[in-house]
């Protein structure tokens, strides 16, 4: 089986990549890296709070979000740029540059993989099997980049552009807040037989029950038999 057109591509494509990354040196690479997911998440979780400003001056939803989006990323960007090339010019004049290089090289060459992969599995997804060309179909890198395109996709997280596009449609300060529970009034107590609440009624403050009634009269007899033997005892 002959090198196809697809062989010499994935070739040329880790060359080149590899040699600009050695003379930029794994440790910018690597910082470059980190400066693009620096600047995602920080645009991810802060441009929820940019939008408002935005929104005073543009008033169109779907541009202002993406005025928010772009620019934040960007300004993000550049700041930690500045101090990624500061970071990695002092480690390639130091006395690891060289093996900064190789490592640079390496990683190039990585990196030219991944792009050839993603590029192979877009190509797949468009073109139908029966329909590839010859120099797809008998490419010798071929089985190379559909297993690592299985192994990335297996590796990604089920429908990500979705939750991507969910995360930028809902802000967090436009989303809605948990109602809080309803209160009821307290049912009113259920009144007991032969129990009258005097102090909620003013009314029944001065009423008394036949009992209480009964309890007094009772009261007056004994006393009134008491004073009478008192006075019988004197004389």
């Amino acid at each position: 089986m002959t090198p196809t057109v697809l062989d010499f591509g994935l070739l040329a494509v880790m060359l080149i990549s590899g040699v600009l990354a050695m003379v930029r040196g794994f440790m910018r690479e690597i910082l470059s890296i980190a400066s693009w997911v620096i600047a995602a998440i920080v645009t991810l979780y802060g441009y929820s709070r940019v939008l408002p400003y935005v929104k005073q001056y543009v008033h169109q939803d779907l541009l202002a979000t993406g005025i928010a989006v772009g620019g934040l990323f960007l300004l993000t960007l550049l700041i930690v740029s500045l101090f990624t090339v500061k970071i990695s010019d002092l480690v390639l004049d130091s006395r690891i540059g060289a093996l900064d290089r190789t490592l640079g090289f390496l990683f190039g060459l990585a990196r030219g993989l991944v792009v050839m992969v993603v590029a192979f599995l877009f190509f797949t997804w468009l073109v139908p099997a029966k329909t590839e060309p010859d120099w797809v179909k008998n490419a010798r890198s071929r089985p190379i980049l559909q297993s690592t395109g299985d192994w990335i996709k297996s590796v990604l997280p089920d429908d990500p552009e979705n939750a991507i596009l969910q995360r930028l449609r809902k802000p967090r300060g436009d989303e809605q807040q948990t109602p809080a529970p309803e209160t009821t009034p307290n049912p009113a107590p259920t009144p007991q037989p032969g129990r009258t609440d005097r102090g909620n009624n003013p009314s029944l403050a001065n009423t008394n029950t036949p009992d209480e009634k009964t309890y007094k009269r009772n009261d007056r007899a004994g006393f009134n038999q008491l004073i009478e033997s008192t006075r019988a005892a004197q004389q």
